[in-house]
């Protein structure tokens, strides 16, 4: 058996302040299209939904269009634009560099299905 969706007709769109995500769910993969306007940054965007101080999602990107600077917990930085892949594990900030939005493609699973949803607290 196989699978074959479009991103054009999602199976699921999550809104944020200054950004979305877009998302397709198949076996084996989720994959989303994130938006992220000029101005967001995670730590103000997504922190207040998700409820932790960092992002807790494992991301594998491809950055489409934009840049969008990196901070891990432990304080290491880095930055991404178009035409970069990139691992990001849990423990991090992020937000866009610049006046151009930033457009990326995550393969990770995980963004897909956690990404700027509340968690459960006890």
């Amino acid at each position: 058996m196989f699978e074959i969706k479009t991103v054009d007709n999602p199976d699921e769109r999550r809104d944020f302040p200054r950004g979305h995500l877009e998302a397709v769910h198949l076996t084996g993969l989720d994959f989303a299209v994130g938006t992220f306007e000029p101005g967001w940054r995670w730590s103000e965007s997504v922190a207040p939904i998700a409820g932790t101080e960092s992002c807790t999602v494992h991301h594998n990107g491809y950055v489409v269009q934009g840049r969008m600077r990196l901070r891990m917990d432990d304080g290491a930085e880095g930055e991404v634009g178009p035409g970069d892949v990139f691992v990001l594990p849990p423990g991090h900030d992020a937000w866009v560099v610049g006046d151009e939005p930033v457009v990326l493609y995550d393969f990770a699973g995980t963004m897909a299905k956690e990404y700027a949803k509340a968690q459960a607290r006890d």
